[in-house]
């Protein structure tokens, strides 16, 4: 059973920057690709960014590509999401999840755990 911690949510005006942690702890967090999704109010949760277990591989939502990195520091059984140039649209829950594989994956049904989530809020 692996737990995930996340941290570092916010409140933070339009156009600012946020950095979400995930500290991850119970299984090797090597072993494991990694991903953040969201879930905003009213809406479904929905794929953000993920990375493969090595950290070589990574991959983002198209509306987040260019703004947000996803990082893993391995040593540190750590996930992290650097957010920047972000809009209210940002406004959500940022779930970390882990998945036992080597490759990435934006669909969440291929998750196997997750953390409780933190809150991002982005003011206009």
């Amino acid at each position: 059973q692996a737990q995930l911690v996340e941290s570092g949510g916010g409140l933070v005006q339009a156009g600012g920057s946020l950095s979400l942690s995930c500290a991850a702890s119970g299984r090797t967090f090597s072993g494991y690709s990694m991903g953040w999704f969201r879930q905003a109010p009213g809406k479904e949760r929905e794929f953000v960014a993920a990375i493969s277990r090595s950290g070589s591989s990574t991959y983002y939502k198209e509306s987040v590509r260019g703004r947000f990195v996803i990082s893993r520091d391995n040593a540190k059984n750590s996930l992290y999401l650097q957010m920047s140039s972000l809009k209210p649209e940002d406004t959500a829950v940022y779930y970390c999840a882990a998945r036992y594989s080597i490759i990435w994956s934006p669909r969440e049904a291929e998750y196997t755990y997750w953390g409780q989530g933190t809150q991002v809020t982005v003011s206009s």
